[in-house]
């Protein structure tokens, strides 16, 4: 199903490249290759996706799938129609001279080029530090979780506590008191929060502890957080650290001032694209962070950029240019 290579005996320049082999990345790759296209998905191995415990909120899997068989169907969907997958970390990237394509350079010094790029390098998740038990245990155990979206309906009722000290962990916290009666929020250091804040927080019965966090311990069943002047740690179910996290755009702000004050890069980078020839889909776009939404904008992302490399090959109707 692989177009056929030039007959020149130069390596060919690819189509695409695709930076990042999470949802997005293999989504948009799965897509170019069907529209037989070159493209090569570069990955460093570090996907989110890998290591998020049973989601059942995958459009088709009413019983949950594990984040690494995910990766892996996805992956082989990808590769069994021409796209090619290879582990490494792109350290720097530029378009070619005359602005012709992309080069990237990987850390092996290997370099790589493409007519057209998608950016699908996801994020960086701020994890919580534990002082007892294994982190990955604990988020396979279901005593700590990163994202309510995915799974609040799977504690629905549990003692809940979340890590925060600002707006954000104020508002995971209320988000979370639609599925349980018994939700705490816990500074890490001090409660952030306007009087307004911590009226609202009240009249949503959302307790607020202002003790200083001395330990963080999981285990099989539970999390336990030992707080300053107690002599006992207290048990939750779950606990959801509200520290946010950091979006991977440095290759994005390599090629411009593309990124927002936040790092991230905008909504529209999957639709309108961030350059000519350059499109971005998944976690590092803003918006929600969610693998449904990852795999729709990979897919508009990889036919967005499938039709502006049609209109440089004069490839489509006048009238719908």
């Amino acid at each position: 199903m692989k177009p056929e290579p030039p007959s020149s005996g130069e390596p060919p320049t690819l189509d695409v490249l695709i930076v990042g082999a999470g949802p997005a990345g293999l989504t948009a790759g799965m897509y170019l290759a069907r529209y037989r296209r070159r493209v090569r998905i570069v990955h460093d191995g570090s996907s989110r996706a890998l290591w998020v415990p049973r989601s059942r909120n995958v459009p088709g899997f009413p019983d949950g799938i594990f984040g690494s068989d995910l990766i892996a169907r996805m992956s082989e969907h990808a590769v069994r129609y021409g796209a090619e997958i290879a582990e490494g970390r792109v350290a720097e990237i530029a378009r070619r001279e005359n602005d012709e394509g992309f080069r990237a350079r990987l850390d092996s010094g290997a370099t790589v080029e493409a007519r057209g790029l998608i950016l699908a390098t996801g994020v960086d998740t701020n994890l919580a530090k534990l002082d007892g038990g294994d982190h990955r245990a604990a988020v396979r155990d279901g005593v700590l979780r990163y994202c309510p979206i995915c799974d609040g309906y799977e504690h629905s009722r549990e003692r809940i506590a979340v890590l925060g000290s600002d707006l954000h962990g104020a508002a995971e916290a209320m988000f979370l008191r639609q599925y349980s009666n018994d939700v705490t929020l816990i500074p890490k250091w001090q409660v952030a929060l306007t009087d307004a804040q911590r009226a609202e927080l009240e009249a949503s019965k959302v307790d607020v502890i202002e003790r200083r966090v001395l330990r963080l311990d999981a285990t099989g069943q539970a999390m336990l957080v030992t707080l300053e002047g107690e002599a006992a740690p207290r048990r939750f179910d779950i606990l959801y650290p509200a520290f946010g996290s950091t979006p991977r755009s440095e290759l994005a702000a390599m090629l411009g001032p593309l990124t927002d004050p936040n790092g991230c890069l905008p909504f529209k980078a999957y639709s309108d694209g961030l350059l000519p020839g350059v499109y971005a889909a998944g976690d590092v776009v803003a918006g929600l962070d969610q693998i449904s939404v990852a795999i729709g904008q990979g897919a508009m992302a990889a036919t967005r950029l499938h039709n502006w490399l049609r209109e440089q090959e004069g490839h489509v109707m006048a009238d719908q240019k």
